[in-house]
């Protein structure tokens, strides 16, 4: 039997709606408005179409956006200064500087001077040790918004084997960590695992983070396992003309979905989370300043 599609679009279209309720909420009882700062460096196309993006369904949710575009050749001490800025801003209650940052940059320490109150991506090293350590923390939004998914396909995760293919501090290393909140036996699996497949066949949550495309195939998925692809790859589409491309994912679709009881498609899965979960993050963000209960089901 062909596996359940997760339709990760309309889960999110789902989140949005819940935080622009709160965020009506908000205003009209506490006379507070969530704000999100964006901060992009440089031209990078990709980057340029996420902040975008970002900041309309900002505005969507009913959210104040603030935008900050500098050049390519931006010092560090310039950018360091206007994080500083948006740390002291009370309007500011969320701020993503996007990555990748231009080369001279030093990514660690740009992250590192964000709040970590106000670290919505859940990059900063403070964050990393809370979500580590099992205390309350900003989590970063991928892995937040699949866990969301399995929650939703699956209710309690509790007793459930889960592999994470990928060591990433951006999304294999937090998927875990939150995967072991929720009281599953983790594994991570990744380019030195031996005996691959075998791992990953035990699972009953697979999670493929690892950035190869099509990499997992039906052979590495236990029948009825929820399959998770974080992948985003662009691989050459020749029957769509010379020169263009397609997007996959790292699990092979076909022949995982012939195995898998569920499975998110790419695009329409993870992708549409994250930044419905950065809008949850900033929304919870605003709520922890100002000592209010924080959305039920919008947080890990």
């Amino acid at each position: 039997m062909a596996a359940e599609i997760i339709d990760g679009k309309a889960f999110a279209a789902d989140v949005r709606g819940r935080v622009a309720q709160h965020v009506a909420e908000l205003k009209s009882v506490h006379d507070i408005v969530p704000g999100l700062a964006v901060v992009l460096v440089g031209e990078d196309p990709a980057s340029q179409v996420y902040v975008r993006n970002k900041h309309a369904q900002t505005i969507e949710a009913g959210m104040e956006s603030f935008e900050h575009r500098l050049p390519a050749d931006t010092p560090q001490n310039e950018l360091l200064d206007l994080i500083e800025q948006l740390n002291t801003d009370s309007r500011v209650h969320g701020i993503l500087v996007q990555l990748p940052l231009p080369p001279h940059l030093n990514s660690e320490l740009v992250i590192n001077a964000i709040a970590p109150a106000k670290d919505v991506d859940g990059f900063h090293i403070s964050n990393v040790g809370l979500l580590g350590t099992g205390q309350k923390s900003m989590v970063p939004c991928t892995p937040l918004g699949c866990l969301m998914l399995l929650r939703d396909r699956l209710g309690s995760l509790s007793g459930k084997d889960a592999v994470v293919i990928g060591r990433s501090n951006i999304v294999g290393k937090p998927m875990a960590q939150l995967l072991l909140r929720d009281s599953c036996t983790v594994t991570i699996a990744h380019s030195r695992t031996k005996d691959i497949e075998e791992v990953c066949r035990r699972a009953d949550i697979l999670i493929a983070a690892v950035g190869r495309p099509e990499m997992v195939t039906g052979e590495f998925v236990k029948p009825g396992a929820t399959v998770i692809d974080v992948g985003i790859n662009r691989i050459p589409a020749p029957e769509k003309g010379e020169g263009k491309m397609r997007l996959v994912g790292d699990c092979h679709f076909e022949s995982c979905a012939e195995v898998a009881g569920a499975i998110t498609p790419v695009p329409g899965g993870v992708g549409p989370m994250t930044i419905a979960c950065l809008l949850a993050n900033t929304l919870t963000a605003c709520c922890r300043a100002h000592r209010l209960p924080e959305p039920e089901g919008l947080t890990a």
